[in-house]
């Protein structure tokens, strides 16, 4: 399921792409296999990171896929990259799990190259307000999201970067009645409608059937799960506001 449109970031050949919190590689893997480029994936959980490793093996044992892709294990908040290292940066539902989080987009920053693009993407706020209310367990969980974030609240904290949104949408509309049916029925997981639904959004995954792709493109601009926004990087560093003082380099992996 991929929630940052590859279309919108203007990919070429050879270029080096961040995967930060890649999780179990939904974005990493996909790029590798239709992108000639090459990504590097890192997410703080190496559980997720060895999943992502389990899952990429059946697209490059035996055949040949397009890109290269290097994952492992690295805090967003010391990446362990040098300066200017990156074409693009993608950073999908992440930022809602940090406490720091512009302490994270202070490292994107750092890594991208002058110009880059950098994708984020965060739950929407109304849909996350909604599940919120719903259950406490939704949020309350080990790793789980500790802030709803405002379209307006995200963009200008990294607009205060020297960034320029060039693009937005929402994605996921489908998956928004699913994530609120799941936090009604939390303490019945062994739900049937939940069950059900659940195999709908499988099939409409793996199937992609014209109704349901057309009925998500109407429904998003209202009921997007996601809120994806575009940026690129200024080509001039930006040093006019004392709190986006770059923080201190981290030292770049030998690996």
């Amino acid at each position: 399921m991929i929630t940052v449109d590859p279309k919108r970031l203007n990919l070429r050949p050879g270029q080096r792409v961040l995967d930060l919190g890649c999780g179990e590689g939904r974005h990493a893997i996909h790029l590798l296999v239709s992108e000639p480029v090459k990504v590097v994936g890192v997410d703080l959980k190496f559980a997720d990171v060895q999943t992502a490793r389990e899952r990429v093996q059946p697209f490059v044992v035996g055949t040949q896929v397009p890109g290269s892709l290097l994952l492992g294990v690295a805090n967003g908040l010391q990446l362990p990259f040098a300066d200017n290292s990156f074409d693009v940066v993608i950073c999908s539902e992440v930022l809602e799990h940090i406490e720091d989080y512009t302490g994270v987009l202070a490292e994107i920053d750092r890594v991208l190259k002058p110009g880059g693009l950098f994708a984020a993407s965060v739950p929407t706020y109304f849909p996350e307000w909604v599940c919120w209310r719903l259950s406490d367990e939704y949020h309350q969980v080990e790793g789980g999201h500790i802030r709803i974030f405002r379209e307006r609240e995200l963009r200008r904290s990294i607009e205060k970067l020297g960034h320029l949104c060039f693009a937005r949408h929402k994605a996921h509309a489908l998956h928004t009645p699913y994530w609120w049916l799941k936090c009604l029925l939390w303490h019945r997981p062994e739900s049937r409608l939940l069950a059900v639904y659940h195999r709908l959004l499988v099939w409409d995954l793996m199937q992609k059937p014209r109704l349901t792709r057309l009925l998500e493109k109407l429904l998003d601009p209202l009921l997007g799960k996601s809120i994806v926004l575009y940026f690129v990087k200024s080509p001039q560093p930006i040093r006019s506001l004392p709190e986006q003082e770059a923080p201190a380099l981290a030292v770049e992996s030998a690996a």
